[in-house]
């Protein structure tokens, strides 16, 4: 489709794996996508949305730190 860029075409644009692109259009985290039938189809001018994803490690191991306070 012209003016329109495929998951897969969007995912190595965007150096992501074509799964996180399927997340953020079912999301809504892109602006101008649409579903045609079984596939989404990206404006090529689509900005990449910011990831929100919690990258520093701050909830790395939260079980094992939770459950040795709760012994205490």
């Amino acid at each position: 489709m012209e003016g329109y860029m495929t998951i897969g075409e969007t995912a190595e644009k965007w150096n992501l794996t074509k799964r996180r692109v399927q997340k953020m259009c079912a999301d809504g985290e892109i602006e101008g996508v649409t579903k045609f039938g079984i596939v989404w189809a990206i404006p090529d001018d689509a900005e990449r949305p910011k990831d929100g994803r919690v990258t520093t490690g701050k909830y790395r191991n939260w079980r094992k730190k939770y459950n040795k306070n709760e012994g205490e």
